[in-house]
C-alpha cells in the first residue's frame, strides 16, 4: 500500500454493504478503509484515523447519516462526506444537500460512481484541510545538543517545509560528551538549516534536575513563544539528563495541547509509543542534519547514516512507509504534521 494511499471511512450498520464498499475502495481505488457501524461510533473513529473522506448511509438507528453529516460539519469542516441510500427521492437529495454533503448516491452503487467520487474527493478534502490549517509553534526541548535531532528531526523538517514556527531548546552545552563550542556551533547549524530559532541554555551537564530551574527556564521559553506542539525526552529513558528534561517539560508545558515524547538511544524498552509519524519524505533531511554534528559522529554509533535509517524502518512495521518516528504522546488536541498518515498503535 502506497504511504499516500486515501483514508475512507465506511459507515452502514448494514455489514454486508459496508463490505461491499470496503472491498471495492481497497481494490479499484487503492484506500486504506475503516468501517464504522453507526453514526456514534463513526464520531469517535474520525477523531481516532482522520479519515480523507467518509462515506455513510443515511438510515442507521442513532445518530443517523444526516446527523452525522450534521456533526461532522460542525467539528471537521473540511472532510468531504458521501451519503449513500436506498431511498431515491427528491427529498433525500435536498435533505443530504441541505446538510452540505459533498455527493449523494443511491443503491445498489454504481461501483464506478463510488470509485470516481471517493478518488476526487480525497483531492478535494486535502487542499481544504491544507488551506485550513494554520501554522503551528513547534518547541523542541532536548537535554543536550542533537537530542531533538536524532528523535524528531525527520518531524521538525516536515514542520520546516509546511513553514510552521520552529524553536529548539537545549538545556546544556553538553561538555561531557565533548567540546562545549564546537557543540554550539553544530546546534547553530542545524537550527539554521531547518530555519529554527535556538534557546542554548547552560545547566550543566548529567546534573540537570527534573524540576525547579530545569522548570523555570523551559516555562521563560514557553511564555515567550507560546507554542501549540511540544516535543521532548521521554521518561522511560536510562539517562538521567533525559528523565529529568521530559519530568520538566510536563510541568512547564501543563498549558500547552499537544506534548509529546521522542525516542534517545538510550531509550528503555519501557518506552511505548503511542504516535508513529511516516519521515519517507523526510528521511534524508534527517540524516543532513546529523550530519551537521560532526564532533560526535566519529564516537556515536548512534549517528551513523545506517542505524539511524534501520531504527526509523524498525518503526514503519508499525507505521507503514519505509521510515517513521515513534513518539509517546502525553496529550494531544493539535494535529500533527501529516496527521492523515499518523497510525495509532494497535493495543
Amino acid at each position: 500500500m502506497s504511504e499516500d494511499a486515501p483514508r475512507v471511512l465506511v459507515v452502514d450498520d448494514d455489514p454486508d454493504v459496508a463490505l461491499l464498499v470496503k472491498t471495492v475502495l481497497e481494490r479499484r481505488a487503492g484506500c486504506v478503509v475503516d468501517v464504522a457501524e453507526d453514526g456514534r461510533t463513526a464520531v469517535e473513529r474520525v477523531a481516532e484515523v482522520r479519515p480523507d473522506v467518509v462515506v455513510t448511509d443515511i438510515e442507521m438507528p442513532g445518530l443517523n447519516g444526516l446527523e452525522l453529516l450534521a456533526e461532522l460539519r460542525r467539528t471537521n469542516s473540511t472532510v468531504p462526506v458521501v451519503v449513500m441510500t436506498a431511498h431515491v427521492s427528491v427529498e433525500y437529495a435536498v435533505s443530504a444537500l441541505r446538510a452540505q454533503a459533498d455527493e449523494f448516491l443511491t443503491k445498489p452503487l454504481d461501483n464506478v460512481k463510488l470509485v470516481e467520487a471517493v478518488t476526487r474527493l480525497v483531492e478535494e478534502g486535502r487542499r481544504r484541510r491544507e488551506e485550513a490549517r494554520k501554522p503551528e509553534r513547534v518547541l523542541a526541548i532536548g537535554a543536550h545538543p542533537d537530542d531533538v535531532e536524532i528523535g524528531v528531526g525527520g518531524l521538525l523538517a516536515a514542520h520546516a517545509r509546511a513553514q510552521d514556527e520552529i524553536t529548539i531548546l537545549t538545556l546544556s552545552r553538553g561538555a561531557r560528551g565533548g567540546d562545549a563550542d564546537s557543540r554550539q556551533d553544530e546546534s547553530l547549524a542545524a537550527a539554521e538549516m531547518l530555519g529554527a530559532r535556538l534557546f542554548l541554555k547552560d545547566l550543566v551537564d548529567t546534573e540537570i534536575s527534573g524540576g525547579g530551574s530545569t522548570v523555570r527556564l523551559i516555562e521563560e521559553v514557553v511564555q515567550e513563544i507560546q507554542p501549540t506542539i511540544v516535543y521532548t525526552h521521554s521518561s522511560h529513558d536510562r539517562h538521567q539528563d533525559h528523565r529529568a528534561v521530559s519530568e520538566a517539560t510536563v510541568v512547564a508545558t501543563r498549558r500547552v495541547g499537544t506534548v509529546a515524547c521522542y525516542q534517545s538511544p538510550s531509550s528503555t524498552i519501557d518506552f511505548r509509543p503511542t504516535r508513529f509519524v511516516r519521515i519517507d519524505q523526510y528521511l534524508d533531511d534527517k540524516l543532513r542534519l546529523l550530519e551537521r554534528f560532526g564532533s560526535q559522529t566519529a564516537s556515536r554509533d548512534y549517528l551513523a547514516p545506517e542505524f539511524v535509517t534501520a531504527t526509523a524502518r524498525y518503526w514503519s512495521r508499525f507505521g507503514g512507509g519505509v521510515a517513521v518516528e515513534p513518539l509517546e504522546v502525553v496529550r494531544e488536541t493539535a494535529e500533527f504534521i501529516g496527521a492523515h498518515e499518523l497510525t495509532r498503535r494497535e493495543s
